[in-house]
């Protein structure tokens, strides 16, 4: 996983090659790799909500629907954006997109932010 753009607050964009190594035994992706990926960029998101601020970002809870299959092979982009937020709290959703632009996923997320100096 890369992230390629950070460069908007709340919003960050990731890639991913869909790897045989995360392959379930008929050739597509897990969902927990195409859920850890959505958690990556939404939690990145989130450390960007904070701005200014050095946070920690934790998960606390998520839920993710899946669309079609994640081809092995293919290139996989995650968009995470915050939808709202404040000190304590974010709340973000993020798509999955394959390589043809076609919705993989979508996931959402409640992330808790504490500071860290």
């Amino acid at each position: 996983m890369v992230c390629i753009d950070k460069s908007r607050t709340g919003t960050t964009t990731w890639r991913m090659l869909a790897d045989e190594r995360f392959a379930n035994p008929v050739g597509n992706v897990q969902g927990g790799f195409l859920a850890a990926f959505a958690d990556s960029a939404m939690g990145a998101a989130s450390v960007t909500w904070a701005k200014d601020r050095k946070v920690f970002s934790a998960n606390a809870e998520m839920k993710i629907s899946f669309f079609r299959p994640a081809r092995v092979g293919s290139m996989l982009t995650c968009t995470a954006q915050v939808v709202a937020g404040g000190n304590l709290a974010a709340f973000v959703e993020a798509e999955v997109v394959d390589d043809e632009g076609k919705k993989v996923a979508r996931a959402s997320s409640t992330y808790l932010l504490t500071p860290r100096s």
